[in-house]
This record gives structure tokens, sequence and C-alpha cells, in this order.
């Protein structure tokens, strides 16, 4: 399966400013042909890349007062082995975090999913998240938790990955938060999902239902969204003047009817098997 990521962004920085951008497919994707492009006029910026335990990409730069033009651009072939989880980092995921308080859902996880584990709770998990939360962009705030969404049974995306993770490691199972690229996503965007580690893989659950997770470009790993934000900035004013994402699923073979039918039904929500174990690339 063949995917074509695309980020823009038009950023208006009013002084100079300290920025780091994960926009990039993470390691190990295979990546066939990539391009990232940062531009001011007429300087081009060369940014510090940085790799994280979990081969998130961060690009670093320190851009100046101007409009600051990114680019990124990328066809993706196939899936990828995840990488090996150290018991470090499977604690980590059961621990509360910013926005997934597992602390202070707990009571609520064990009467509600009381005796489930393994496939069976992440199935409960998603179930209860998708059903009991109204998606409603625009309407969630950037400091929205899985506390505040449980309380007002709305928001995007991340809010729902939230509410997973949080009620997940609640209940002794390690969840992590991912930001991905979403073929057939509407509307277009960044996306997150939540991903469970049970039986030495991690699994991605979507309680949106918005995308098709055979589809999904893995973008960062993290603890909640604090960890996998597509810009943070230090020391100066930036203003986001425009963004367009974008994600498709294109055939192998455009002559191919069959190739045509494939590519189709991999960015198809409707098409996405709940009961299915996916992992995501």
């Amino acid at each position: 399966m063949q995917r074509i990521v695309t980020a823009e962004l038009d950023l208006d920085l009013g002084s100079s400013v300290d920025l780091i951008f994960q926009i990039t497919a993470a390691q190990p994707a295979p990546v066939l042909r990539e391009e990232l492009t940062f531009i001011q006029g007429d300087r081009v910026y060369t940014p510090t890349e940085i790799i994280d335990q979990s081969g998130s990409r961060l690009h670093r730069l320190q851009g100046d007062a101007g409009t600051l033009e990114v680019r990124y651009e990328a066809l993706i072939e196939g899936q990828v082995a995840q990488r090996a989880t150290s018991d470090l980092e499977a604690i980590t995921y059961l621990r509360p975090s910013r926005y997934c308080q597992s602390d202070e859902v707990f009571s609520q996880a064990r009467r509600q999913f009381r005796g489930l584990a393994g496939l069976d709770l992440i199935t409960a998990v998603s179930e209860f998240v998708a059903t009991s939360t109204t998606y409603t962009p625009g309407l969630s705030q950037g400091t929205d938790s899985a506390v505040t969404t449980l309380m007002t049974g709305q928001g995007v995306c991340r809010d729902y990955a939230h509410v997973v993770i949080a009620l997940l490691r609640a209940m002794d199972m390690p969840a992590r938060y991912a930001a991905c690229y979403a073929p057939g996503l509407r509307p277009m965007d960044f996306h997150a999902v939540a991903e469970a580690y049970l039986d030495g893989s991690w699994y991605v659950i979507d309680a949106t239902r918005l995308a098709n997770r055979r589809s999904l470009v893995r973008i960062a790993t993290g603890r909640d969204a604090s960890d996998c934000a597509f810009l943070s900035y230090h020391g100066g004013h930036v203003g986001l003047e425009r963004m367009r994402v974008e994600a498709v699923v294109v055939p192998s073979d455009s002559a191919d009817v069959t190739a045509l039918d494939a590519a189709a039904a991999a960015s198809d929500p409707a098409l996405d098997d709940l009961g299915e174990l996916i992992v995501l690339a």
C-alpha cells in the first residue's frame, strides 16, 4: 500500500523564535521519497533533526521575524515492523500524564470495566468512548484533558485518544498517544489515535471511527498530545496563517481495477473492521 502525505504551514513569526516541528513520517517508515523545506523569502533554513526513542522525528530551527513557509511531502510504501518496547517504556505508559489522568479516572474505570482484560478490555473501552463522546470541531480547548472530555462528552480526535489512554492505564494496560496522517479523514487534518500494549505489540484504537486504521502513517508517539504537537515554539510569537494537510492511498497500479478498489477500501473508514487488532505503521 502506498500513501502520499502532505503538510503545508504558513507561519507569521513576530520575532526571532525557536521552532520545533513534528510533521514528518516517523522512523523507520518505508519512505520512497520525501521533501521537507522551510523557506522565508529568499532564505532557506536547514533544521536540526532530532529523533526520540520511539522514532518520532523533530525538526528544530531558529526562525526570524516574517512569514515562514513550511512544506512537507512524502511517499510511503507498505508497513513497517514495530520497534521493540523496553520494560521501562511500558512502565512509562502505565503512569498518569498531563492529559491522561488515569489516577483520576481509576474508580470509574474499575467499576465500568471490571473483570475485562486483553482484547475484551480494548474493545469495551473503544466502544464506550466512541458512543459516549460527540465529535465537535472547534469546541475543544487545547488544554482539555481526559477528565474534561469525560465530563463534557465532546471533543476532537486528541480528546478521544486521551480518554481511551486514561481508561486503559487505569485498568493496568499500557497505552500511548500517536499523531498520524489519516487517508480518508474528513475533515482532513493531522489525526490522533491511541495505542494499547498487549502481548508484546501495540494496537491502534481510533474511537472517533473517522479513519481506516490500516492506512495510517505515524508521525509521533508519546504519553499524550503534549509529546506529539505538530508545532511548539519558545521565545517569541507565532501565528498560524494557513495550514493544509492531505493524505491519500494510491494504487500500486492505476490501470488495475483490483488495485484501485484496494486503495479506495484502505482509506474508507466504513470498511475498517473494528474487531480486528491493527498495528500502526
